[in-house]
């Protein structure tokens, strides 16, 4: 018990010592030692490295969950190391409902085939969208709290450390210019014709004790010193290992990068099959002048991107009434070589990406290659009649750049 409270007001007695250094040096009453250039720019790139980190890690995890309430509740899993149970994606259950959905109107009605047509494909969507969440989180979210809670951690408790250290070495600094200046003072010389001797014996008896407190003041200061540059040292090979930390980094970039660019490269094909599927189906929607549906799913995000830019002129569809007297046939139903192209409404067309034809109704493309366009009567606004040579078949509006 003696020995802790020695112990304890030890502690105390440094801890005093170096608050008022700190605060002598914030009030500039005090000297500070200052690090090396090539020390302070490993301190400012490291602290760069932990704030970059933690937005990116926050912000990728807004990415992978937009839910906030699904990620506090995956965070309390990890901090009680417990195993997140498994979610649902947004896909997946839209999948859910659109098959109980087709199950309700009748699998055999049109509508209901195309429920589940549509329904599969959001679930093979949500399960793309799980495998990217699981490898983007394994390859590169756990890499980056991995460093802020490990690497970073070590590394902020040395440069404490460290901070401590050099409040000591100035600490002992300063003791020892004052038990210098004192010594000066008590060494200068006597006056020997002092009446009263004892004054002379006490001042040769002071200038004793402040040789004796800087010796001991110099003591502690080259200890202070060789604690300081030692701490010094191992705060600096943990800094230079930050070049580490961007390389483990840069790799797990990539492996994010291409995780993404696969989960975007399958939903796109799983919406290129849709797309080809929903045209085979019997009882094809036919559109009509008032009609608001969105382009199809085969549109790439140029084409989207396009789609939403400087307005492109179109080529107008006339209405058809399916089922009325003397209306015109879907466009459907019609063999392509029977049609003919109507006398005025024709135009010119580039092809903006490669199309594979789904059946022989439809005619292949051919990205930057032109052709003729034009539309008939009851005919879908997404398609267009092509014609390229003595080639015609129906072609997708959002594959096409129509001229003026």
């Amino acid at each position: 018990m003696d020995f802790n409270m020695k112990k304890l007001a030890s502690d105390a007695g440094v801890f005093f010592t170096r608050a008022v250094q700190f605060t002598e040096e914030k009030l500039g009453q005090a000297e500070k030692t200052e690090l090396d250039a090539h020390f302070e720019n490993l301190l400012a790139r490291a602290d760069n490295t932990k704030n970059w980190t933690e937005k990116i890690l926050r912000q990728t995890e807004v990415l992978l969950q937009p839910n906030p309430s699904a990620r506090v509740e995956e965070f309390l899993y990890e901090k009680l190391d417990r195993k997140v149970p498994s979610r649902v994606t947004n896909g997946e259950l839209l999948a859910q409902y659109m098959t109980e959905a087709a199950n309700d109107f009748g699998q055999g009605t049109p509508y209901g085939k195309t429920l589940i047509k549509v329904g599969e494909t959001q679930r093979r969507l949500g399960g793309a969208e799980r495998d990217f969440i699981h490898s983007a989180s394994i390859n590169f979210l756990s890499p980056l709290r991995n460093f802020l809670e490990g690497d970073w951690r070590t590394i902020s408790k040395e440069r404490r450390i460290l901070q401590n250290r050099r409040l000591d070495l100035d600490a002992c600094k300063a003791r020892l210019k004052k038990a210098k200046a004192a010594e000066a003072k008590a060494a200068a010389v006597p006056d020997f014709n002092e009446t009263r001797p004892r004054n002379y014996i006490l001042s040769a008896s002071a200038s004793a004790l402040w040789s004796d407190e800087v010796e001991k003041a110099e003591h502690e200061l080259r200890m202070a010193q060789t604690e300081f540059d030692r701490q010094a040292e191992v705060t600096r090979l943990l800094l230079e290992g930050i070049s580490s930390t961007h390389v483990n980094h840069l790799r797990c970039l990539h492996e994010f990068a291409e995780a993404q660019a696969t989960y975007y490269a399958q939903c796109y094909q799983y919406m290129l099959d849709l797309q080809k599927q929903l045209g085979r189906l019997p009882g094809t929607f036919v559109g009509n002048v008032e009609s608001t549906s969105p382009p199809p799913a085969t549109a790439s995000p140029p084409a989207l991107a396009a789609a939403t830019g400087p307005t492109v002129p179109t080529i107008p569809v006339v209405p058809t009434v399916v089922g009325a007297p003397n209306s015109a046939p879907a466009v459907e139903s019609l063999n392509p070589t029977d049609v003919k192209p109507p006398a005025s409404g024709t135009r010119k067309a580039r092809v903006l990406y490669d199309y594979q034809a789904a059946d022989s109704s439809e005619l292949a493309l051919l990205a930057d290659e032109m052709i003729t366009v034009y539309s008939l009567p009851g005919m879908d606004p997404d398609w267009l009649i092509g014609e390229r040579g003595n080639q015609k078949g129906k072609v997708p509006v959002t594959y096409l750049e129509l001229l003026s």
